[in-house]
């Protein structure tokens, strides 16, 4: 009967937790894509330029690459509800004291330093969301990583110009830091509805270098990472580099070439919310679907004169990594009940920006040597391999499962 009736309740209703997640996750990735153009702006308007202007891009990455494995560990021993709240209490209070100081040093440190803490926040969040998601199904596997990139690429961007016309750098920076506030306020309502909610019991003793080795023992874990850095590393390089690329080689007027980064986004969130139930009934098939997508995407942007080709290139782009994006949380989710939410977590938290770094570095380094254009085609073994071993893997786990 309790079923019956929860089956009859209003979509928003039966769907609390999602939303409230949803609406979490938006908030958060605003609050992060405002700060990200503010930090650049500032930057410019502080006169930096070379190499600090490179090593406060990077800065916040770095930081964290340093600290998802062992915020991960903290995640499973003190819980994810009063991490994230500490993560975003000390985000705050960093970008509110972020413009007190006009100097190119004091920005790179206190940069440096929120990507230390960023982890806090989203492998807290998460580790909470793989918990949820047996409960939630499986269909909603991209909804929190739609929400996040919603906020990070489309609304924080969008309304930072806007945001310092009125307010300022300054001004912003404290938006930021009140966003960050708000985010703690409304978090333990949500992240204490899932089960990983109260502390893991684990060893005193385990440290991230032990977790690390436990993860790289994995296979499936080293695939999962070696997937999610690809997607990322796809994503970072098209996002920097196809708007050169369509100025430069195509003469593609300025409006055009940033509208292939809006198809590339756009449809690549849009994957993520439209096709979880598709891969959840499809599961073998949508990792080859993916990079089937992929591939042909890439054989568009490497080749195509037109930026006609560069757009059907990037919507299909966006749909393919959308997909294996969806594959990618689904399985890291299983993974994590096995051997633990917040280190898996830290596992993606780690791969996902290395790879993000991996793909802008790629371009400045190669791009000059064969062209930005045709570096698309260096993805194309990548992607080869992983639809090869994912295929491999299938077939061995259907073996297994028939005798």
């Amino acid at each position: 009967m309790p079923e019956a009736l929860a089956a009859a309740a209003p979509w928003h209703v039966r769907h609390r937790f999602l939303l409230g997640f949803a609406l979490l996750s938006l908030l958060m990735g605003t609050s992060i894509g405002l700060a990200k153009v503010t930090t650049s702006l500032y930057a410019l308007a502080l006169g930096t330029r070379g190499g600090w202007l490179g090593a406060i891009a990077a800065a916040q990455s770095v930081g964290i690459l340093l600290t998802a494995l062992p915020i991960g560990l903290w995640a499973e021993r003190l819980g994810p509800a009063r991490l994230f709240v500490a993560g975003s209490l000390a985000g705050g209070a960093l970008y509110l004291a972020l413009p007190a100081v006009p100097a190119p040093a004091y920005l790179l440190v206190l940069t440096a330093l929120t990507g230390v803490i960023m982890p806090a926040r989203f492998v807290s969040l998460q580790m909470v969301f793989m918990a949820m998601l047996q409960q939630i199904g499986s269909a909603h596997a991209g909804w929190q990583r739609a929400a996040h990139m919603s906020g990070m690429f489309l609304i924080g961007p969008l309304a930072t110009a806007g945001v310092i016309a009125h307010l300022g750098h300054a001004g912003s920076f404290w938006l930021v830091a009140a966003l960050f506030v708000l985010t703690a306020l409304l978090s333990p309502p949500v992240l204490r509805q899932a089960p990983t909610a109260a502390p893991r019991a684990a060893s005193g003793r385990t440290t991230w270098r032990e977790v690390l080795r436990e993860l790289l023992r994995s296979p499936q874990a080293r695939s999962l990472a070696a997937m999610e850095a690809s997607i990322q590393a796809l994503n970072m390089f098209h996002t920097f580099f196809i708007v050169v690329i369509a100025v430069q080689s195509l003469q593609a007027s300025p409006v055009a070439a940033g509208a292939l980064v809006s198809l590339q986004g756009g449809s690549f969130i849009a994957a993520l919310l439209c096709l979880g139930g598709w891969v959840a009934r499809h599961e073998r098939r949508g990792t080859l679907a993916g990079i089937g997508l992929v591939l042909l995407a890439l054989l568009c942007l490497s080749q195509s004169p037109h930026a006609a080709g560069l757009a059907v290139g990037s919507v299909l782009q966006g749909i393919g990594l959308g997909l294996l994006e969806i594959q990618v949380l689904t399985q890291l989710a299983r993974l994590g009940q096995q051997i633990g939410l917040g280190r898996v977590a830290g596992l993606n938290a780690l791969v996902g920006p290395g790879g993000a770094l991996l793909g802008g570095l790629l371009g400045g380094a190669i791009g000059g040597w064969l062209g930005l254009q045709l570096s698309f085609t260096l993805f194309m073994p990548l992607f080869v391999a992983l639809g090869w071993a994912s295929w491999r893997r299938q077939r061995r786990d259907q073996a297994a499962f028939s005798s």
